[in-house]
């Protein structure tokens, strides 16, 4: 059995979700898990992974991964933490609403229109993710946002000021090279997003 399959057939057994394995240097192999979604799940009643819940996974992994014969040095299983990857159409409805970063597998090139401020050669974007017409198909995805400056600490902004407008990327997933949550830290705890990390010498 594939080592992807193993690790997954174990990560979902225990009642978690893979998100993604990692092979780094030094023999180095990182899981991360999250909880599985639910649709429609308040934001409140969201359940986030802990230490505990990482070094349950990580116990069953040791031993699995012993069984299989897998060649590893370390094995680090961990959350998502802020920067977390959407991967496939189930993230991305999960995070309709939120500030992601795309890379796109090729430049915007002829999508630029006219008038528009961003660059045909442009691939990296951030804005907020929203659900969009389907293109074919496949379901329809946007991010919007605006070019405003970001305005800081202790600086005045005029009434007057005309805000920049917004403005909208349509894309697919195959279109997409690489997607994230965008990492922004929220001090007042409205959304607490609580990193665990566990590693194990193995």
């Amino acid at each position: 059995m594939a080592l992807q399959e193993t690790i997954e057939q174990t990560v979902t057994g225990l009642g978690y979700e893979l998100v993604e394995i990692e092979r780094t240097g030094g023999g180095l192999l990182r899981v991360t898990i999250d909880m599985p979604y639910l649709a429609g799940t308040p934001p409140d009643a969201v359940q986030f992974i802990n230490a505990e819940d990482c070094e349950k996974v990580t116990r069953q992994l040791q031993f699995v991964l012993e069984v299989e014969g897998a060649e590893y040095s370390r094995l680090e299983v961990s959350s998502p933490g802020i920067d977390r990857p959407l991967r496939n159409e189930k993230d991305f409805d999960r995070f309709a609403g939120e500030l992601i970063d795309i890379t796109l597998k090729a430049p915007i090139g002829v999508a630029a229109s006219a008038g528009s401020t961003v660059s045909a050669s442009r691939k990296k974007f951030r804005g907020t993710l929203e659900r969009a017409e389907p293109v074919g198909d496949q379901p329809g995805w946007q991010i919007v946002w605006s070019d405003e400056p970001a305005v800081k600490p202790g600086q005045k902004v005029s009434k007057k000021r005309i805000p920049a407008p917004l403005q909208a990327l349509g894309f697919t997933l195959d279109e997409i090279q690489q997607a994230r949550l965008a990492p922004v830290v929220d001090f007042k705890g409205r959304r607490p997003k609580p990193v665990a990390d566990t590693s194990i010498e193995t």
